[in-house]
């Protein structure tokens, strides 16, 4: 259940301090060690970048005599992590050398003066040249630099369990045109398959941006026809208000709430109901669809906790489809997380060479299967080792072709909640589509400082 206000507040508190005394001494206590701090799973069952991590460290002890790497892991869901990694930024004495970035957060980090650009170190790397363009294009600041090395990109679209499927006579390889269809169906397990949560849409500011982009996005990108963006007017610059599309998006997020085809709203809201989706409801079956994430499967390889071999089986994919099937038929948004050097790091140079040592060829590679990630380096994406690994990767690749990208402009952060506030309040009922719209264009207004231009 979601824990109260006040509580929430002091337990947000209580872990930034942990974060700020962990990395305490400052990333400068030694010339010869880097602090790198990461995003660890709250869920102690799941380990893939703790072990990935670890071998890495090892390796480039080895590389590199007399040099050392010590972690600083902040265990948070993230939008306390991405608090808490703010705060330790603002510090010479506490900030790490080396810190994990979600890119919808770089160019906050960047305005901020939070991060160091990396171009000189890039022009000295040869496997730069490796990365694709639109994921060095995540990492660039306004200003032309760049500002990390990303270490995969993610895709999304629809999981939904083929035995659930079977128990409500749906189709084992479904493949909806429309959202109507989405919906027909969650009715249709609602109607036949009793004691099965239909469909699970992220919502509300306790999901942070899996709110905002597996929820949200997925389905406001799906309005129009795929050759404007409709968050953000790049012509003007300016962010968009006055929105059809936005409120179809609320709508069917209103529809799923109303209509009790989601989650109850209190788990809904609940900010670690995504670690119950991939640990419990899905591999027990207690969920007929869930719009998410290429990175699930992470949590049920063996050793994870959750091993579930059998979700190959048990799972079938389906893209997200346009709103009414209109071109290009289907949907979805890419990330990614990026390694950066901040900018009062004491050893850039040494953490520099720790992203080299894990952005070869064949660290990426394990990397990007451990964490289901999808690749993000040409040679890795045409090595057959790695597009034959997981059951899945081939699907979530090839909506690449069909992905959109989030304007990750300074305010994005600010709009991003937003987002979910105008979620939170149709999810709820305490606000119907046209107030939660209406709320959503004055916060806009706000905190992009009135650059806005009505569509």
């Amino acid at each position: 259940m979601r824990p109260t206000a006040a509580l929430s507040a002091l337990l947000t508190a209580a872990l930034a301090a942990t974060a700020l005394t962990a990395c305490g001494s400052g990333s400068g206590s030694s010339p010869d060690t880097i602090k790198v701090s990461y995003k660890q799973s709250t869920d102690n069952s799941v380990k893939v970048m703790d072990t990935y991590l670890a071998d890495m460290k090892k390796q480039f002890e080895s590389e590199h005599p007399g040099k050392k790497v010590e972690f600083v892991p902040i265990k948070a869901p993230d939008s306390e992590y991405y608090t808490k990694l703010q705060q330790m930024l603002r510090s010479p004495r506490t900030a790490p050398d080396l810190v994990y970035e979600d890119t919808f957060l770089i160019n906050s980090d960047i305005t901020s003066g939070y991060l160091k650009p990396l171009d000189p170190y890039l022009a000295k790397w040869p496997d730069w040249d490796r990365f694709i363009d639109t994921a060095k294009a995540a990492a660039r600041g306004q200003d032309g630099k760049t500002y990390g090395v990303p270490d995969g990109t993610d895709t999304r679209g629809l999981w939904y369990d083929r035995r659930v499927f079977a128990k409500a006579g749906l189709p084992a390889e479904w493949r909806p045109k429309s959202w109507d269809d989405v919906l027909a169906a969650a009715r249709t397990i609602k109607r036949k398959v009793p004691g099965v949560t239909p469909l699970n849409v992220y919502t509300g500011k306790p999901a942070g941006e899996a709110a905002t982009m597996q929820g949200f996005e997925m389905l406001l990108y799906g309005t129009g026809d795929g050759t404007s963006d409709p968050l953000y007017d790049s012509a003007s610059r300016k962010w968009v208000t006055g929105s059809e599309a936005f409120k179809d998006a609320l709508e069917f997020v209103e529809t799923v709430y109303r209509e009790k085809l989601g989650p109850d709203v209190s788990d809904a809201l609940d900010p670690n109901f995504g670690t119950a989706v991939r640990g419990e409801l899905l591999p027990e079956g207690r969920l007929g669809i869930d719009l998410d994430g290429s990175w699930l499967p992470q949590d049920w390889l063996p050793g994870s906790g959750h091993a579930w071999p059998e979700w190959s089986e048990r799972l079938g994919l389906a893209p997200m489809p346009t709103q009414h099937g209109q071109a290009p038929g289907r949907v979805s948004m890419s990330g990614g997380w990026t390694w950066s050097v901040p900018a009062k790091a004491a050893n850039p140079g040494l953490a520099f060479d720790f992203i080299r040592t894990m952005q070869t060829k064949d660290n990426a590679r394990a990397w990007y299967i451990a964490n289901s990630g999808i690749a993000v380096r040409e040679d890795v994406a045409a090595d057959p080792a790695y597009a034959t690994a997981q059951p899945g990767i081939k699907f979530f690749t090839e909506l690449v072709a069909a992905t959109h990208y989030r304007p990750a402009y300074p305010a994005y952060p600010k709009v991003s909640t937003a987002v979910q506030e105008a979620m939170e309040g149709v999810t709820t009922g305490d606000l119907s589509v046209e107030k939660a719209a209406s709320g959503y264009d004055a916060a806009l207004a706000d905190v992009t400082g009135g650059q806005v231009t009505e569509r």
